[in-house]
């Protein structure tokens, strides 16, 4: 066998992605791209901001001696220090550029951070829907998933995550705004949850860690407020990307912030910065680092995602889809009109529509959308939907 047993498990826990990829070239070899819509995968398709390419030409055209050469592990000065100064204005509180490390993208800070605080066999709490590679990146560094149930509107289930808790506990790991369903976890809910770790932390003698992944914090709709973690707990690890907000996915660039009244912070600071080099990362990529120096507070026209959910949200309520309408991100997390929601993918497919399971999610019965696509497709494809939905009633 030429890969682990467990690599060959994971690539069938994993099949979802690849078999949508395979679905996809497969229609458009056969029907044409102009007729295939592909609602599979989260890939930005707004442009930067203008400033951001004007930046990069700049930052390109300068001939300093050793722009491109390595810096700490823990990332360039100005940049870090750059995020402090924005975070502090976003959140009250007093960070330092020693608070921020800079990492190769938010899959790149929790592989960091789950490394730095795991000890094998340590249990990382995840409420469901959740982020299917967060099972991978536990694994990665020796620890073990549990998964628990959301409310019914996805919001978090306080007694659902405190009954998963054990005396191996070290992480409840969040995000918020959603993926795959765009809801934002309410004030009261990170309120709750914090009290509830710091009673489990006091009562095991060691921190239980949040760690709030916030890829899509700035996307969001109709005057929501994503509530801070960092207000009402010391223990946290909080991590981003400008993926999302930037539209700079493939760029692999974010960073990880930790509040800056933690207990013992500078151990858990030299861990994150090792672990960050030992892991293979290095440092993050250092023109991106240059480029996002200049760009705290910038983002891609968040309007053009909410005119998408828009016309996504009522066209599918008129094709009498049952959904709750996100708050941010670019998802969508219907309802499948049938138990069986892999059997509803395959009939999406017949009308040449590509969707992906709740079961990728850990929430069978569901499918999710990506809507960072034209809204020429999502008009084109809802006809499609409603034929769906009519076979199936």
């Amino acid at each position: 066998m030429p890969v682990a047993e467990k690599i060959q498990g994971f690539i069938q826990r994993a099949s979802w992605i690849r078999e949508m990829f395979e679905a996809g070239d497969r229609l458009r070899a056969e029907v044409g791209p102009e007729n295939v819509f592909d609602f599979s995968l989260g890939n930005p398709d707004v442009e930067p901001p203008v400033e951001f390419k004007n930046i990069l030409q700049e930052l390109a055209a300068d001939k300093t001696p050793g722009l491109h050469g390595y810096m700490s592990n823990a990332g360039l000065p100005e940049t870090r220090s750059a995020v402090a100064e924005y975070l502090s204005d976003e959140f009250g509180l007093n960070f330092s550029s020693d608070d921020v490390i800079m990492s190769v993208g938010a899959g790149g800070g929790l592989n960091v951070a789950l490394k730095t605080i795991l000890n094998p066999g340590d249990e990382v709490i995840v409420s469901s829907p959740y982020f299917v590679e967060y099972n991978f990146y536990i694994d990665n560094h020796g620890g073990e998933i549990k998964v628990v149930d959301t409310n019914p509107d996805f919001t978090l289930n306080l007694k659902n995550i405190e009954a998963a808790f054990t005396g191996k506990t070290r992480a409840v790991l969040i995000n918020s705004p959603n993926n795959p369903t765009g809801v934002i976890y309410p004030e009261e809910n990170i309120r709750d949850l914090s009290a509830l770790l710091e009673g489990i932390s006091s009562k095991v003698g060691r921190p239980v860690f949040l760690i709030s992944d916030e890829p899509y914090r700035k996307i969001i709709y109709d005057g929501v407020v994503v509530p801070s973690v960092f207000a009402h707990y010391k223990h946290v690890i909080s991590v981003t990307s400008y993926s999302k907000d930037l539209s700079l996915p493939g760029e692999r660039i974010g960073f990880l912030a930790i509040h800056p009244e933690v207990p013992e912070k500078n151990l858990l600071l030299g861990g994150l910065i090792l672990n960050t080099r030992i892991i293979g990362y290095v440092n993050a990529p250092v023109l991106m680092q240059r480029a996002v120096a200049r760009l705290q507070g910038k983002s891609v026209d968040i309007g053009i995602y909410k005119r998408r959910r828009d016309i996504f949200v009522k066209g599918l309520k008129e094709c009498d889809y049952d959904l709750i309408e996100p708050q941010g991100a670019f998802y969508l997390f219907p309802r499948s009109p049938i138990e069986d929601d892999v059997a509803f993918t395959r009939e999406m497919q017949k009308e040449n529509i590509l969707v992906v399971p709740g079961s990728g999610f850990g929430k069978p019965g569901y499918f999710r959308l990506a809507y960072c696509v034209d809204e020429k497709m999502i008009e084109k494809a809802l006809p499609g939907f409603k034929r769906v939905r009519e076979r199936l009633k």
